[in-house]
């Protein structure tokens, strides 16, 4: 017997499918969202005609499908090589951090050589011009357009043909055919079917701009990162200058690398050497500063770790974070109070990292250490010493990866002396490392003339 087709019903906000209607999303909880959906037969699949015969896999082309670079070397660094034909990649990251600001600078890089076709749904093309007047990125073949609707804009790249094509944003577009509302889920997913699948009939290396919701997941349904081919993360500190470029999902390239820009009044600039941001130029050593190095998917990073603790007359003491974990921080403190006897739990405690950088990996955690017993006990640490390692709660200090790779950063940058993990990897010449088993030992090494 043939199968009988069942009717179902959908959230137009958030996809959320029931079998019967329902005046309120069982999902999201929106009233009047929910809609049924048409059905066909189960099972009932008939064959279509095809876009190409398939071919046998040695036969395929695949010049076709090798990145182009974009001229932005931090950019093809976290592509793998460029951007590639055909290719959509999903760029997100919260309001002001300079998703248009990079992409303009890339499409008048890349409209040197080729097409490039830049849709705009949130600003009009004066206001787009007037910002590639100020960043310089002005170009005879990079071509603008204020649309809103799939249907012309398909219009134009038949028109241009374009080997690039950027969309700001995914979440203006409209699909003219269905229902719903600009960035809901039913047209987010069509609008983004509809334009992965013009790219790789075309061979258009595509990039769409999302929208972040509060928390910093990309707006809209999940489904769209699945059906990208690359997703990239563009965020940082709205107070300070550095901008730093993720891939969260890389189908032609690493997912462990980052780039970093430097965000002027004259635009985004690439940093192939970021670890200066992140240091103090002082002429002395100051207590509760310490440097260590940490690894931003492949790249080590040298970064400086404040600490200030004062003491207090409040019941409750502060513990104030900003860069780094605050879990971890307050696991430090308990180990220094616990285990190496740094009396520091009725004092307010204050923690921070230089330049706005973001520490959050375990090898930062015998800095933060370092930084706050120094300021404890008001003494400095050495000049030219930096420390690495994961503090455990026993107060041992563990190993971590790459440590022969930070040193060498470390060493590339001046510094002579390293406080380490003792079971670490092979020494690097031009700087002293010296190994440790647990914090009391750092502490000695650091500050031999501390009391406890």
């Amino acid at each position: 017997m043939a199968k009988v087709a069942k009717t179902t019903f959908r959230c137009s906000e958030c996809g959320w499918t029931t079998l019967k209607w329902t005046g309120r999303c069982g999902g999201c909880q929106a009233w009047d969202t929910v809609e049924e959906v048409s059905a066909t037969p189960a099972g009932a699949v008939a064959s279509a005609r095809v876009n190409s015969p398939a071919r046998s896999i040695v036969e395929v082309d695949v010049e076709s499908a090798h990145a182009v670079p974009s001229g932005l070397d931090e950019l093809d660094r976290v592509l793998g090589g460029g951007l590639v034909p055909g290719g959509v990649m999903l760029l997100a990251g919260e309001p002001g951090v300079g998703k248009s600001t990079l992409l303009l600078e890339v499409a008048a890089l890349c409209a040197d050589s080729s097409p490039v076709l830049y849709i705009t749904g949130e600003e009009s093309t004066g206001q787009v011009r007037l910002r590639a007047d100020r960043l310089g990125a002005l170009a005879p073949d990079l071509y603008l357009a204020a649309e809103n609707s799939v249907a012309a804009l398909v219009s134009h790249v038949e028109a241009i043909a374009p080997k690039l094509l950027i969309v700001d944003s995914v979440q203006t577009m409209i699909a003219p055919d269905v229902n719903g509302v600009p960035g809901g889920v039913t047209q987010v997913r069509e609008v983004a079917g509809a334009l992965i699948q013009l790219a790789k009939t075309r061979g258009i290396a595509t990039v769409l701009v999302g929208h972040v919701t509060k928390d910093g997941s990309i707006a809209g349904p999940r489904m769209l990162e699945h059906l990208v081919d690359v997703v990239l993360q563009f965020d940082g500190d709205r107070h300070s200058r550095l901008r730093m470029l993720r891939a969260v999902k890389n189908r032609y390239g690493p997912t462990d690398e980052i780039g970093c820009f430097d965000l002027t009044e004259s635009g985004l600039i690439g940093l192939p050497d970021p670890s200066g941001l992140f240091l103090t130029r002082r002429n002395e050593p100051v207590p509760g500063t310490c440097v260590t190095v940490a690894v931003e998917g492949r790249r080590p990073l040298i970064a400086e770790v404040q600490a200030l603790v004062a003491p207090t007359a409040a019941p409750q003491p502060r513990r104030t974070t900003s860069g780094l974990d605050g879990a971890r921080v307050a696991m430090v403190l308990a180990v220094l109070e616990r285990r190496a006897h740094v009396r520091i739990g009725a004092a307010d405690v204050y923690a921070s990292t230089v330049g706005g950088v973001r520490l959050n990996e375990p090898s930062v955690d015998l800095a933060a250490a370092l930084a706050l017993a120094s300021s404890h006990s008001d003494l400095a640490l050495p000049r030219g010493m930096i420390a690495i390692g994961e503090v455990g709660l026993a107060g041992d200090v563990r190993a971590v990866s790459g440590v022969q790779r930070r040193l060498t950063e470390a060493q590339r940058l001046g510094f002579t002396h390293a406080i380490v993990p003792s079971n670490s990897e092979e020494p690097v010449s031009g700087i002293e490392a010296v190994g440790v088993d647990d914090l009391g030992q750092a502490l000695q090494l650091a500050m031999p003339t501390r009391r406890s």
